[in-house]
């Protein structure tokens, strides 16, 4: 009779594999740069990162960056949200530090 095998990830892995794939999706290298931003960082606003990238020479708008910051939050679930204030602040969990850099290094 065969046996069958469960294999069953952990939270790191299923992270780390969502961002490799997000990460492949990411024709301009734009992802790649908000990830770094979020990891050699702390805390942003969507108006932070949106200037982050105008100075590194994106052609971007408010808008697109909204989405794509809550698009992370939300998707990849590594990043934290304080919406307290009059703007959300962003701030990579501390948690998913490593399994960024790791990725982000060998990607």
């Amino acid at each position: 009779m065969k046996k069958e095998v469960f294999v069953l990830e952990t939270i790191e892995e299923r992270v780390r594999e969502r961002l490799i794939k997000y990460l492949s999706r990411d024709d301009t290298g734009i992802r790649k740069v908000v990830l770094k931003l979020f990891l050699n960082g702390d805390k942003f606003t969507t108006g932070d990162v949106y200037e982050h990238l105008h100075d590194t020479d994106f052609d971007v708008s408010y808008r697109g960056v909204s989405a794509m910051v809550g698009l992370m939050n939300t998707r990849l679930g590594i990043l934290s949200i304080d919406v307290t204030g009059d703007h959300n602040i962003y701030l990579l969990k501390e948690d998913y530090r490593d399994i960024v850099r790791n990725v982000l290094d060998n990607y």
